[in-house]
């Protein structure tokens, strides 16, 4: 019989006072170590970690692929749940992770994570389903993707657990903030899709909005959620549309210096 294994809670975390307590307080039931790495928060973030048993660590941000491996490697134990500020253990997530545990992590665990929007949960367009692989031995691989959007990439071809439950991200408070997030994130993916030398092609500068829109709201039912899953879609859309018009233009201004 396996013995129960020891879990380190890993989260990074720059002025999450709204979002950390929150965190915490749920993670607290499964976690052997919480470990809050902050990259320079000036609100109450580390007061409030530090306040609830967590650990924090300080370490630059220099993108949230960087950050998140950074941080799976100050961990104190072989295993690894990494979430983000936002996000909270259901009870019947984290009595399936406490099943896990006792059975010493067999396998890496993948989470449904279900996204509160501007006052409701959407449970179908782009949002839903949204399975994140995020418990793992931290030595079985790394987080990868293009910035801002990462997702964890195992060394070799394994089976994942989809556990019962649900990841709860309290993502989008309002319009205000998504419209906000929308910017800074296609500013930072245009960046990064720059430096890696892709290029925006018409394609994907003016079908991909489109796109994007009917998949949201047509072909993965987001009409379902009413008026906020039109929103979602359409905004979803604005984002595949500002981030390739963002590129376009760095390509352009390259051209012109």
């Amino acid at each position: 019989m396996a013995n129960t294994a020891l879990l380190s809670v890993v989260i990074i975390a720059f002025n999450e006072e709204a979002n950390i307590g929150r965190c915490l307080q749920a993670a607290s039931a499964v976690a052997d170590e919480l470990l809050v790495v902050d990259s320079g928060s000036t609100d109450q973030t580390v007061v409030i970690a530090e306040s609830l048993g967590a650990k924090v660590l300080f370490h630059p941000f220099e993108g949230h692929i960087q950050q998140k491996n950074w941080a799976k490697n100050q961990a104190l134990y072989q295993f690894v749940l990494s979430l983000d500020a936002d996000e909270v253990l259901s009870p019947e997530l984290t009595e399936s992770i406490l099943a896990q545990k006792k059975a010493g992590f067999p396998a890496p665990c993948m989470m449904n994570r279900l996204t509160w929007y501007c006052g409701r949960w959407l449970y179908h367009g782009g949002f839903n389903p949204d399975w994140k692989l995020r418990l793992w031995n931290r030595t079985s691989g790394e987080w990868a993707g293009i910035n801002p959007h990462d997702s964890f990439q195992l060394n070799k071809k394994e089976s994942v657990v989809k556990l019962r439950g649900r990841l709860l991200h309290y993502s989008i408070p309002d319009l205000n903030w998504h419209l906000a997030q929308v910017n800074r994130f296609t500013e930072i993916a245009a960046i990064e899709l720059y430096q890696k030398g892709i290029k925006p092609t018409w394609v994907k500068l003016y079908l991909a909005p489109a796109f994007t829109f009917v998949q949201h709201f047509f072909l993965k039912a987001g009409f379902l959620d009413g008026f906020h899953g039109f929103t979602a879609a359409k905004i979803s859309s604005h984002y595949a549309y500002l981030k390739y018009a963002k590129l376009k233009m760095l390509y352009q201004n390259r051209s012109n210096s």
